[in-house]
């Protein structure tokens, strides 16, 4: 991985510089007009919101049955990137609804749902900063809740009444929007993979720093 990851890094950079003119070339939406193509960034952070709190579960739940240090250094980072991406998603969803519903936020079932399963990871973070021994564990528990809400809040919209669109956008999207979407989105996992990578191998440093600071203080 070491050596495919500055080729990654390169790619990623060229993506997210070729993304805007493919966005930009797309058609318009006939009601929203130019902002829905932020929509070309709040659905692919979105995704990866959702990813990102499967990964970190899934490497917590690891790491409880396992007792695994690395599935833990993996489970920080993707939490980290988890809280990061869902902030994406919270900063670009009201700017969006500003100007389809007139509003900046309402408190409907998936705006509602998604800020909360973003706090539960700034949570996940707060313990693992600030709660002592075995706040690993605790945290790791955390995470599975928080992973055990991402179906809740992905179908949200189609059992409630809601104005967030319903989960059959993009299935449904016109032919020339699908390619700069689908690009958007392999731009956006691969810049999750290279952050995720970055992330887990400053942990796995961090983590030998202080094992050689226990070695000198024995």
């Amino acid at each position: 991985m070491k050596k495919a990851y500055v080729p990654m890094l390169v790619v990623t950079a060229l993506m997210f510089a070729v993304a805007p003119v493919l966005i930009a070339r797309a058609p318009f939406e006939t009601t929203m007009g130019l902002i829905q193509k932020i929509f070309y960034f709040h659905v692919p952070a979105a995704m990866l919101l959702f990813g990102s709190a499967f990964v970190c579960g899934i490497s917590s739940g690891i790491f409880l049955f396992r007792r695994t240090p690395s599935a833990d250094r993996v489970a920080t980072a993707a939490a980290e990137l988890t809280v990061l991406f869902g902030l994406i998603v919270l900063v670009t969803g009201p700017i969006w609804a500003r100007k389809a519903w007139g509003v900046w936020w309402q408190w409907d079932a998936r705006l509602t749902s998604s800020l909360l399963l973003w706090m539960m990871f700034v949570a996940y973070l707060l313990v693992r900063r600030y709660g002592g021994p075995g706040a690993e564990k605790l945290a790791g528990a955390m995470a599975i809740f928080g992973m055990a809400n991402v179906p809740f809040v992905y179908v949200s919209v189609n059992y409630w009444r809601t104005l967030h669109p319903k989960t059959s956008v993009v299935p449904t999207l016109a032919p020339e929007m699908r390619g700069p979407f689908w690009f958007s989105v392999a731009a956006f996992i691969l810049l999750y993979i290279v952050l995720l990578t970055a992330r887990r191998y400053l942990e796995a440093q961090r983590a030998r720093v202080e094992a050689l600071h226990l070695a000198l203080e024995d």
